[in-house]
């Protein structure tokens, strides 16, 4: 028998409900579910000895239950005769002092402030089926003598879906009127609903909007949601807010459903935020692996990331959580990172923390009782200290922050907070530069110092260890000065080197330290790189480099046009990002790849120089289009794919009987290693020139 409604104009048909009480009989009906579902929010909000109104009571056993705990004086209405009637016939005997009375809840024949509570389950959201004008009046009489049967200091308690348009209205017209609003989740609503009625994967909530004594000339408005899992209210500033934070549950409950449900959602991540402050505390990628054949235990599992790992190619790409998840061997994994700013006391805490909310992730036919492993590196949650915090006027708000990593060593990292999981500049820390070291040091020092002589830190940049290079592009690029003529020879001859994209300073500052006859140009638009690589990164200037704060584009131009005069690169560099987001190429920004600009460079390249390039493009017609006008303006071109990373370097060179095949390219590469690798010149011995260039493609 079809008792729902085919569309929903037809809950606010009279007709309708008549016609739905008679086929139903005297069964209950329970929309958004039963008394033992919402007792938590009715008995928050309803005390045992105040006056209940129940609006559009239908058959449901609620006021029944209700008055079965002790809350005696409560008075039901419904627009049906038809259910008025089967109501007092079963409770005439039962619960003498309830009452039941067919009356329209748009025209109550209550006098004022008759009631301290108004109840409507379900009501305001089948009377409110649309938003045209007829529909709406009607809501406006509704909502009206809701107010005026309350009492001041009563509580309109509706329970709804919270649909967008429903809770527009209903915030919208009582926060006008003065009153304050709550909007609070039914605690594990999600799970009766979906139960109940699979027709929704709407979570429940309860509008509680609590009457004020009118305040002449007052704006102040009030707007607060509880969460199911939290306590205490949280005060938002708008009804606007308000309105984000319901979707953002909803949205919640559905993605939860579809993945009960089996759907592919394909890649499925959201943020579990700090309840107080709505700061994003976790970041979950859910990661289903289809070929792992089921079994008894291998249902679910957790992986914490450790803290400044998420960057990682296996941690922080959608195809190496997919490697994760098919080597853990689960049928679904959801991997968890950490934020910054949040504090994390244990495994066991961050445990402790997820355990509910996870579960509700879980996938289809795993068992109630399943204990589902947290798994992690080493089983710790991993080290971050955030060592500064600025915000740039070109580049937005940034980090400087030190992590370790899985060798135990600590690395520093500049981090754009506008792409929290792209490490814009990385270095590694010396060795005995662990926190545990400095921390020994600064007591040592406390014993040996006078009292009165403070003790000042080391700067920060001083703890670097220059002679490794931790990105593997910086390390490619760096591979690419064997295509120069005779690079045995580079260590003894003069070089010179433009490299347009400062950062932290790790790439011009390794030819710098490794090329002794090095003489290098860098450029950077943003003043508070220089600050940053300079201070954080060991970053200095020297008779044999200088930084030029300059548009890179504007730089070159300007030396393009200096005619004979302009100086003349072996090595011109770019490792520059663009602010876009929206372009599909993160790095270099377009117009440092256009035509004319692209002369620009070749005019400033020595006739067997090389011209690097950092490309980052997930868009894979641009890329074609990149690499074709490249080789436009430099015939011979090389690219390099870095493993496990969207980064290509480009070689460009403009004569292609420079050609180098792959043998012989790596034969220079290692005799240039050797000449790098003489003592006293601190070569990091895990850096394999030759290996940079094994996979080196020509265009």
């Amino acid at each position: 028998m079809n008792l729902l409604p085919k569309s929903s104009k037809e809950f606010g048909s009279v007709d309708y409900w008549e016609k739905f009480f008679q086929q139903r009989g005297k069964k209950a009906f329970e929309w958004y579910g039963t008394y033992l579902e919402l007792c938590g929010v009715l008995h928050k909000y309803i005390k045992p000895r105040e006056k209940v109104l129940v609006i559009g009571c239908g058959n449901s056993e609620l006021s029944e239950q209700l008055y079965d705990v002790g809350y005696r004086d409560i008075v039901n209405i419904d627009i049906s005769e038809v259910v008025i009637k089967q109501m007092k016939e079963c409770n005439a005997t039962r619960r003498p002092q309830m009452s039941f009375l067919k009356m329209d809840m748009t025209q109550m024949e209550f006098p004022d402030a008759s009631f301290q509570v108004v109840l409507d389950k379900g009501t305001l959201d089948a009377v409110l089926t649309d938003e045209e004008e007829k529909t709406l009046q009607q809501v406006d009489r509704m909502l009206a003598e809701v107010g005026r049967v309350l009492q001041v200091g009563g509580r309109y308690l509706c329970i709804s879906l919270a649909q967008a348009h429903i809770l527009k209205k209903a915030v919208g017209h009582f926060s006008r009127e003065g009153w304050m609003v709550r909007v609070h989740q039914v605690a594990n609503s999600q799970d009766q609903v979906l139960e109940a009625e699979p027709q929704f994967s709407l979570p429940v909530f309860a509008f509680i909007m609590t009457k004020f004594r009118p305040v002449p000339g007052s704006a102040l408005q009030i707007f607060e949601l509880c969460a199911q899992e939290q306590g205490k209210p949280v005060r938002l500033e708008s009804a606007e807010r308000l309105a984000e934070a319901v979707r953002e549950r909803q949205q919640y409950a559905w993605l939860c459903s579809q993945l009960r449900r089996k759907a592919k959602l394909g890649s499925v991540s959201l943020d579990l935020c700090d309840g107080d402050t709505g700061e994003p505390r976790y970041t979950l990628h859910v990661v289903d692996s289809p070929t792992v054949k089921p079994s008894r235990d291998n249902h679910f599992a957790i992986f914490i990331i450790p803290q400044g790992r998420e960057t990682e190619w296996l941690f922080g790409m959608d195809e190496g959580r997919k490697q994760l998840a098919a080597s853990a061997g689960f049928r679904r994994l959801i991997t968890v990172a950490l934020h910054r700013g949040q504090q994390y006391e244990s495994m066991d805490h961050i445990q402790a923390e997820l355990s509910a909310r996870v579960m509700e992730l879980a996938p289809a036919g795993m068992p109630t009782q399943q204990q589902v492993p947290f798994l992690s590196v080493g089983g710790d949650i991993g080290v971050r200290t955030v060592q500064h915090q600025d915000c740039s006027a070109l580049s937005g708000n940034y980090v400087i922050e030190d992590v370790q990593g899985d060798d135990k060593r600590y690395f520093r990292r500049l981090i754009f907070l506008s792409n929290r999981n792209v490490v814009q500049s990385e270095a590694r820390l010396l060795k005995d530069v662990s926190y545990k070291a400095q921390k020994k040091r600064k007591k040592d020092r406390k014993k040996q110092r006078p009292a009165d002589v403070e003790d000042f830190p080391a700067a920060p940049g001083q703890s670097i260890d220059k002679s490794y290079l931790c990105c593997e592009h910086h390390k490619a690029m760096i591979a690419g000065l064997a295509l120069l003529r005779n690079p045995e020879l580079l260590l003894e001859i003069p070089l010179a080197l433009l490299v347009v994209g400062l950062g932290g300073g790790s790439l011009p500052l390794f030819v710098h330290d490794h090329f002794p006859k090095s003489c290098i140009d860098a450029v950077e638009i943003d003043p508070s790189m220089l600050e940053v690589a300079t201070q954080w990164f060991g970053f200095s200037q020297s008779d044999r480099m200088k930084v030029h704060i300059a548009d890179g584009l504007d730089y070159i131009a300007s030396l393009a046009e200096g005619g004979e005069a302009r100086p003349c690169y072996d090595v011109i560099m770019f490792d520059v990002d663009s602010k876009d987001p929206t372009l599909g190429m993160s790095c270099p920004p377009p117009a440092f790849v256009e035509q004319s600009f692209l002369q620009n460079v070749k005019s400033i390249l020595t006739p067997e120089g090389v011209f690097i390039l950092n490309l980052v493009c997930r868009d894979l017609g641009l890329k074609d289009s990149v690499l074709a006008g490249l080789k436009a303006v430099f015939p011979l071109l090389y690219v390099r794919r870095i493993e496990g990373e969207v980064n290509e370097i480009l070689f460009c060179q403009l004569h292609p009987e420079q050609k180098l095949a792959t043998p012989e390219l790596l034969e220079t590469a290692q005799a240039l290693e050797q000449s790098l690798r003489k003592p006293g010149r601190g070569w990091d011995d895990t850096y394999v020139l030759s290996d940079m260039l094994k996979t080196v493609k020509i265009v």
